[in-house]
């Protein structure tokens, strides 16, 4: 179960490549006539795209391999410019933007760095009350204003650049996943996220970006590339200076992937740990993009560890106590807490305290959209099914089915 490293890029049109971290091959095709609308183009001087445009890669090559001299110079490695450390690898379709691995004449202000990362900082707080459909073009456009400047600037400003792209493509990415349940989209923009990350040499980022990746097959079974991904969001953060709270996240992660691939036992080993080394603490700082994690946070965890279980009173416990600690902000987490609920009465053969918990959570999904809020909700529903002639399983299809939920639930 070795970590798979990109094939090297060949200047071929037509060749094979693999994904580092998806592991799916596939296959350019050739470009019929490249070749010889190339030929016409061999002079010093051949004609070019406007100054104006950015270097948009065609068929994973670049400007001069296709014959062109960019007026925004040459692609190649210069010297004393930044170490390119991350692969660039081809994405589907041309909605995410190139993460530039050299750096050109700095002709941005030094102050740059600091007002793209205001925006990145709003934006990860806006995540908690805006609407995802709404929040995520606005972070994906700011990411790709990133990525336009990085050329223009130098280190030590490019860097600190390059690890506000690497935070705004991660918030991409988690609106994409946890949001709008879109994970091939995640996917794509969580290796975006990876690449910046690379460019800012910040392996705690790094680590964060990979776990996230892990959720993409822990959530589809996929243990083994779960576990594989987790391998490598724990070797970055031992490269850095991770805290205690990155390191008891990175043991939720694997905790829920463990539960969601059928082992909640090794899930709960996992959070124990994880409660240790937060009791434990460390003397290194959690980064302040870190704010989707807490102690209250790692307790919704456990709770749904223990409700797969099948240890159900103390599921019910750990999950009231964990709605009560939510701070006000936590909707969303509300959302999820409140179907887990609902989960452990289902379970228990209790549908009317199971339609009231689910009941509530529909009211706060009617405030803040979460998807996976909502996927618990007919994970619940699927369950009451012996008890579907009841009047409270009847009135929690009234709520589920109403034009506000439906439509909400379909346009994403």
């Amino acid at each position: 179960m070795g970590f798979r490293s990109e094939e090297p890029r060949t200047p071929s049109v037509a060749r094979r490549s693999t994904c580092a971290f998806s592991g799916s091959t596939y296959q350019h095709q050739p470009f019929r006539g490249l070749g010889r609308e190339r030929a016409l183009h061999t002079t010093a001087m051949p004609p070019g795209p406007s100054a104006s445009l950015p270097p948009l890669p065609l068929l994973g090559q670049s400007m001069e391999d296709l014959g062109f001299t960019p007026p925004w110079g040459n692609e190649s490695r210069h010297a004393g410019s930044t170490v390119r450390n991350t692969p660039h690898v081809p994405l589907k379709g041309a909605r995410l933007a190139n993460v530039p691995a050299q750096a050109g004449p700095a002709t941005q202000p030094v102050t740059v760095d600091k007002d793209f990362e205001a925006v990145t900082r709003s934006h990860r707080h806006l995540y908690w009350s805006v609407a995802p459909a709404v929040l995520h073009p606005a972070v994906l456009e700011h990411a790709r204003l990133g990525c336009a400047l990085l050329p223009e600037t130098a280190n030590p400003v490019r860097q600190t650049l390059a690890g506000a792209v690497a935070e705004s493509y991660l918030l991409a990415g988690r609106i994409e996943f946890f949001d709008l349940r879109q994970p091939d989209q995640a996917s794509e923009t969580l290796l975006r996220a990876l690449q910046a990350a690379g460019e800012a040499d910040d392996p705690l980022l790094g680590s964060a970006i990979l776990a996230h990746m892990a959720f993409i097959p822990g959530w589809t079974d996929d243990r083994e590339a779960a576990i594989e991904r987790m391998m490598a969001a724990r070797t970055y953060a031992r490269r850095g200076d991770a805290s205690a709270e990155l390191w008891a996240w990175l043991d939720a992660v694997e905790a829920e992937c463990e539960t969601r691939c059928g082992d909640p036992r090794a899930a709960l080993r996992l959070i124990g740990h994880a409660e240790d080394t937060l009791a434990s603490g460390s003397e290194h700082p959690t980064p302040d993009w870190l704010d989707w994690f807490s102690p209250v946070r790692l307790s919704a965890f456990k709770g749904n560890t223990q409700l797969k279980a099948g240890h159900l009173p103390q599921a019910r416990q750990t999950l009231q106590e964990v709605l009560d600690d939510l701070p006000p902000e936590s909707d969303k987490q509300r959302t999820v807490v409140f179907g887990d609920l609902a989960a452990v009465e289902a379970a228990d053969s209790s549908p009317e305290a199971a339609c009231r918990y689910a009941v509530q959570a529909l009211d706060q999904l009617a405030i803040t959209w979460y998807a996976t809020g909502m996927e618990r909700i007919r994970e619940v529903r699927r369950t009451l099914a012996p008890w579907q002639n009841e009047q409270c399983v009847r009135d929690l299809d009234d709520r589920l089915y109403d034009w506000g939920t439906t439509v909400s639930a379909l346009q994403r």
